[in-house]
């Protein structure tokens, strides 16, 4: 039997849009797993910086890096520097997103454009500059993380289901390409998670308390719900799953259409 353990000491976890949300509780959650976890962000240096405050507050180290990964001169020097100042990164987690809450009828090509330089583009080359240096290692592990609606619908996220979509199929897509690099990857699909970004779209508290009793559970997720699923992914205790979208939503993607059921 083997004894597996969940510990990142001396490992670089990169993990982007990390100022806010999800991508502040992967970076605690990692740091608190002894790693080294580099803190990506596009404007928030605010945030950047509080992310950090509690990353060494959980007992972890980290450092925080500035980049736009929407434009690939940045992602490749973002890649570059990572390598340079902290040293091998073995981890990557693409957290980053653009949104967009517009009607399909309204959204522009610039629009669509703005969301799949970020989410696909954006991630696609990332990825790939990753995956560069850690097939050279024999070693390395990239978590992407979608959503559920790159399965599902709701009105006005077109651009945003389309881009969560792309996301999944290159999951599967690179899994198989990097696997003889021993390099993983894998994605997870959030539900409903208590962001900023979620809730600025639930706006009518009647809305949003009505949606929230939809979920089987019959609440809204954590951001450190997504945190621990990305942990997860990466240790040893996943050592043997590959290219698998895995759902953290309780069980809200497998709920029938329509209203719940009043007892």
């Amino acid at each position: 039997m083997v004894n597996s353990t969940i510990q990142f000491k001396n490992k670089i976890v990169l993990v982007t849009g990390a100022s806010q949300g999800i991508g502040r509780a992967t970076a605690q959650v990692f740091g608190k797993h002894g790693a080294t976890v580099v803190i990506n962000y596009h404007s928030n240096d605010a945030g950047a910086k509080e992310t950090l405050e509690l990353v060494k507050a959980s007992g972890g180290t980290g450092l925080v890096k500035k980049a736009d990964i929407s434009k690939p001169e940045s992602a490749q020097e973002l890649i570059e520097s990572v390598e340079h100042e902290a040293g091998p990164i073995e981890v990557l987690v693409n957290n980053a997103a653009s949104f967009n809450r517009n009607h399909f009828l309204n959204v522009t090509l610039d629009e669509l454009d703005a969301v799949f330089n970020t989410n696909v583009r954006g991630l696609y080359y990332l990825s790939q500059m990753a995956a560069t240096v850690m097939a050279k290692r024999k070693k390395g592990c990239i978590i992407h993380i979608s959503s559920i609606l790159a399965g599902r619908a709701v009105p006005n996220r077109t651009a945003y289901c389309a881009s969560k979509g792309a996301v999944e199929a290159l999951t599967r897509a690179m899994a198989l390409d990097l696997a003889p690099f021993n390099i993983r990857v894998n994605a997870i699909s959030p539900g409903l998670i208590r962001t900023d970004a979620m809730l600025a779209g639930f706006t009518d508290p009647e809305l949003r308390a009505e949606v929230e009793r939809h979920i089987p559970g019959g609440r809204f997720g954590e951001p450190e719900d997504i945190a621990n699923a990305a942990l997860f992914l990466a240790s040893d205790l996943a050592s043997y799953i590959n290219g698998e979208i895995l759902a953290v939503d309780y069980g809200l993607a497998a709920r029938e259409a329509g209203p719940v059921a009043k007892k």
